[in-house]
């Protein structure tokens, strides 16, 4: 399951790096128009490195895998299979207020289903696991969810503040979580 997330994963770092098209000229002034899209990619790969680590960490957890397991992990790549759709369009429309809306609604529902993944987990291995020591109440994965939605809403009014909140959730979450790999730690 780890290395088919994984290979997952690459591939869609691999897809929005391709949508990046170099300029036709060789000035650097050619690449100002370019800006939205290299920040949205750039915000993209962020959260596509921040579900890459925290699910690393989450599987190391796991010692039994289900059916439940794998259907909930296939969601959530198929969530995340969505941004780089998502990131080319807000990019080529300068963060244009629906194609923002859709960016969070894509990154609110890959939240989802990263908890009901961890749900799904958690159910496998009871509530004395490693995981549920853990991630105790998980106050960023709630946190973060509120957060996707007040910036989907705040879209349709300020698509620039949506993208703060988007890029305020991925540097929340760029600091290192460390409560999984404590706890394995002490386990070994």
């Amino acid at each position: 399951m780890e290395a088919f997330s994984d290979g997952v994963l690459a591939i869609i770092i691999t897809i929005m790096v391709l949508e990046l098209r170099p300029p036709v000229k060789t000035d650097f002034s050619s690449l100002i128009p370019m800006i939205p899209k290299i920040l949205s990619y750039v915000m993209s790969f962020a959260f596509i490195g921040i579900y890459w680590n925290n699910h690393h960490h989450l599987l190391h957890t796991v010692k039994r895998v289900s059916g439940g397991i794998l259907w909930a992990n296939l969601h959530l790549l198929f969530w995340l299979s969505l941004i780089p759709f998502t990131t080319a369009w807000m990019g080529e429309h300068g963060f244009a207020s629906q194609p923002v809306a859709l960016y969070g609604i894509v990154l609110f529902m890959s939240a989802i289903a990263y908890t009901i993944l961890t749900v799904f987990i958690l159910y496998k291995h009871g509530r004395d696991s490693l995981l549920a020591k853990a991630i105790g109440n998980d106050f960023k994965g709630k946190i973060s969810v509120v957060l996707y939605l007040i910036a989907i809403f705040c879209a349709f009014y300020s698509p620039v503040l949506s993208g703060i909140i988007y890029a305020s959730v991925a540097i929340m979450w760029l600091i290192p979580d460390m409560r999984i790999e404590r706890i394995l730690e002490k386990e070994e």
